[in-house]
């Protein structure tokens, strides 16, 4: 057959017109999608206390110049939409339009969009099977109704059911979908960076003191809560600890602002500050898996020293002053474990809030738990105390002995009587809540003033005796 090569040249001319019109006139890209499928090359996660986390991570793939549908699978399914950004590490790439798909796969999607249409189904008798075709009903449950082809209504179990295709409109993962506008065809490495949450982390601490509770060892550990809805394989890791300002229900993020401190002592992480938080950066890489929780050993500090301080607080029995008066009948007193964090006492870190449980070594030399407490979070060089529990062997009882009142002041007259059974001489620490404006006017121990609404006494109670600390408080009236 003769080509008439003119014919030939018109034919190929109306088709580039038609096709620079169409684009210039804004037609859909080409219909077939361009899949990103394969694991990031890097990846980065970010996780903060507040069910937040953010992630980095980088995939490279072919895409021609021109208007493309791409589709990036293997997101987080509780993506924050609104936070993602996309660019070409070493390209131009415009995104036109952007949408997530999160309509996942599962039966009862599939049954709904087979609603009207025809199946393959079986009708098992023992280990026999009856092939049905006919158009999907409905269904509930595991029952399906269908009308095969002789126009018979058939109840079937919907574990035996045949389908031809997935669905349109269904997903197997969590997908972004994007319109790009490429400007090169080639290879390009793509930057994708979003927040979700379903990601948490929180610190545990536990502490062992040693026998005569001078000096404790303390081992820190994080447990990270991966339920975004995806893995994050070999990823690096960062952990920020902070109260972080977040809008209503939406998710708030400001790009990190670091500045150098002094690395802490910690075995897996190394702590800087960003912004007004601190982050701590895990030296290797890991796997979050999707619904996983891991713990990480974060920091181990030996030889710390620590006091242990009684304290009689009457707040329990919380009285009112004011012409009528009642004695109060609490008798417990507090056990506390107080120890500065610092690099002198060995620790110097700041430490992420979490729950400290306490251990102490029994006289076989095993460990047995003696209580726990919460902190938050503490900066380096600030003094942490733990409520651990109440003393077994040392009582407090207070007593009103007295109250009189003149024209412009009242006043009142306590005892407190401190008895310890203890085989040890020790130091209590009691406390009087009050406010307005006071003096003490007597006293057989030298208080502290805290506060105008607090004041303390250090009273030393020798071993197997008991101790009484007498005051007397006035208060003006106007």
């Amino acid at each position: 057959m003769k080509i008439d090569k003119k014919k030939l040249a018109v034919i190929m001319g109306l088709v580039i017109c038609v096709s620079l019109i169409g684009l210039a006139a804004g037609v859909d890209p080409i219909d077939s999608p361009i899949v990103i499928d394969t694991e990031a090359e890097d990846l980065e996660v970010t996780i903060y206390n507040a069910d937040l986390g953010v992630v980095k991570e980088y995939r490279a793939k072919y895409i021609p110049a021109g208007v493309n549908n791409v589709l990036y699978e293997g997101v987080a399914s509780r993506i924050d939409p609104t936070s993602v950004r996309l660019k070409a590490v070493d390209s131009v790439i415009e995104v036109v339009e952007q949408n997530y798909q999160y309509d996942l796969v599962n039966r009862d999607k599939i049954l709904k969009k087979y609603i009207g249409k025809e199946i393959v189904a079986y009708l098992t008798y023992g280990d026999k099977k009856e092939m049905i075709e006919g158009t999907l009903l409905s269904y509930r449950g595991d029952q399906l109704i269908m009308r095969d082809k002789y126009g018979m209504i058939q109840i079937l179990d919907s574990n035996n059911l045949v389908l031809p295709v997935l669905p349109e409109g269904l997903i197997m993962k969590p997908t972004l979908a994007w319109i790009l506008n490429v400007t090169e065809s080639r290879n390009h490495t793509l930057e994708l960076s979003y927040m979700t949450s379903g990601m948490t982390w929180n610190a545990d601490y536990v502490v062992v003191t040693s026998k005569n509770d001078s000096k404790l060892d303390l081992n820190g550990w994080v447990t990270v809560t991966n339920n975004a809805g995806t893995t994050f394989k070999n990823t690096s890791l960062k952990l920020v600890a902070g109260d972080v300002h977040r809008v209503r229900d939406e998710l708030f993020y400001t790009s990190p602002v670091y500045k150098e401190i002094q690395a802490p002592r910690a075995s897996q992480f190394e702590e800087e500050a960003l912004f007004e938080y601190h982050m701590y950066d895990l030296q290797r890489r890991t796997t979050l898996k999707n619904n996983e929780k891991k713990q990480i050993s974060l920091l181990e500090a030996a030889d710390v020293d620590v006091e242990k301080e009684y304290v009689y607080d009457d707040i329990r029995n919380w009285w009112w002053y004011g012409d009528d008066w009642s004695d109060t009948g609490e008798k417990k007193v507090d056990v506390w474990l107080n120890f500065n964090n610092s690099a002198e006492n060995n620790l110097g870190i700041p430490l992420p809030k979490g729950t400290v449980r306490v251990f102490t070594n029994d006289k076989e030399g095993k460990l047995q738990f003696i209580g726990e407490d919460s902190i938050d979070h503490t900066p380096k060089d600030e003094t942490i105390s733990l409520f651990i529990g109440l003393a077994f062997d040392v009582v407090g009882e207070r007593t009103q002995m007295d109250f009189n009142k003149c024209a412009n002041w009242y006043e009142y007259v306590w005892a407190v009587n401190l008895r310890n059974h203890k085989d040890e001489d020790i130091v209590v620490t009691v406390v009087e809540r009050t406010s307005g404006d006071w003096e003490i006017t007597e006293e057989n121990y030298n208080h502290t003033k805290v506060s105008n609404n607090e004041i303390e006494w250090q009273v030393p109670v020798e071993a197997d005796s008991e101790s009484t600390l007498t005051y007397t408080i006035r208060y003006k009236r106007w």
